[in-house]
């Protein structure tokens, strides 16, 4: 069901307190829908896992100053879960998508002196450093250019970001709603709907932080900006020199790069968008040698899928803000953009 007329932002929405978030509706089942390499919103080192072994397997971490515990991957899950089921209350809303990576083993204090090839499971504790999740609402879709995007709500948690060695402080989560283009799973976010750093003490905090993005959130400007791309085209030498230029900013000296827009597409990141221009299936350039702007941005979000965890969110935005910001400077409308063609 195509909802492009449904209203993100609503103004009937009570202030949430604790008896919401008891009321609110968490879908715990533990299994996500099973996942394809063409499946996953990021790959990089991450690795597949469900809520259920998140939940069994892998120890929390603490406070060590007090020995507080931290708030753990699946109660951030759980918030958010619940966050988008009580929002968007009668559509359908899928179980979390969840890949981690960077784990932390530990022993077990009995088990400290044995021998590596003697441990037992039961002797082993693990927990993932870096964590992120997507969970989908497909019923809430559009169109662009042929491909369908479903609304998604995605969270990162990385305990790197927090001080652990210290007392019990409020931990760091960043999150952000938007679409997944289906043809590819690339995310397609906006900085309107991101939100970096949200600090927390509890998982009821999420969930309150979770619900004001969802209320805030303008899917139609999002859509509508996202749908300007198609109306604009690189021809092979301004692609071209659009990579050079972005190669050279990421060796330039921080003098030369005040006045420029950010740029935080890697150079690896720059390879893969090389390498796709001729080959991907979806977003390649044309048999006349155009590529249009949605096609740049869709090779832009898909060599962001190779990003460490804790990066994905901030460059997906980017991305955005860089095929906006390059199609203004095509139109002459946007000079830090046009040194980009220049």
């Amino acid at each position: 069901m195509n909802q492009s007329n449904f209203q993100l932002v609503r103004s009937d929405m009570p202030i949430i307190d604790m008896s919401d978030i008891q009321e609110a509706v968490v879908i715990d089942d533990p299994t996500p829908a099973a996942e394809t390499p063409e499946k996953r919103f990021i790959t990089a080192n991450t690795t597949a896992i469900t809520l259920q072994s998140l939940k069994q397997d892998c120890t929390v971490p603490v406070f060590t100053r007090d020995n507080e515990v931290c708030i753990s991957h699946p109660d951030f899950i759980e918030a958010a879960q619940a966050a988008v089921s009580h929002f968007f209350s009668g559509e359908r809303v899928e179980p979390a998508a969840i890949r981690v990576s960077h784990p932390i083993k530990g022993r077990r204090p009995e088990a400290i002196r044995k021998p590596a090839d003697q441990l037992t499971p039961e002797d082993k504790t693990l927990y993932y450093q870096r964590m992120a999740f997507s969970i989908e609402i497909p019923t809430i879709c559009e169109d662009i250019n042929g491909n369908r995007l479903n609304l998604s709500l995605v969270g990162v948690k990385s305990y790197h970001l927090d001080n652990l060695n210290g007392r019990l402080a409020p931990q760091k989560f960043s999150f952000a709603v938007g679409f997944m283009n289906q043809v590819c799973t690339n995310l397609c976010i906006f900085g309107d709907g991101y939100r970096n750093d949200v600090l927390a003490v509890d998982a009821s905090e999420i969930y309150r932080s979770v619900l004001s993005l969802l209320q805030l959130y303008d899917m139609s400007k999002h859509l509508n900006l996202m749908r300007s791309l198609t109306s604009q085209s690189l021809t092979e030498s301004q692609f071209a020199l659009l990579l050079g230029r972005m190669r050279l900013y990421n060796y330039m000296p921080v003098q030369l790069r005040r006045g420029l827009p950010k740029v935080e597409i890697t150079d690896n990141a720059l390879n893969a968008v090389a390498r796709a221009y001729y080959t991907d299936p979806n977003f390649a350039v044309d048999s006349d040698g155009e590529l249009d702007m949605w096609n740049f941005y869709n090779l832009l979000t898909g060599s962001i899928t190779n990003s460490y965890i804790d990066l994905l969110l901030s460059r997906e935005v980017n991305a955005l803000d860089l095929s906006l910001g390059i199609a203004a400077g095509l139109r002459g409308e946007d000079a830090g953009y046009r040194w980009f063609l220049s």
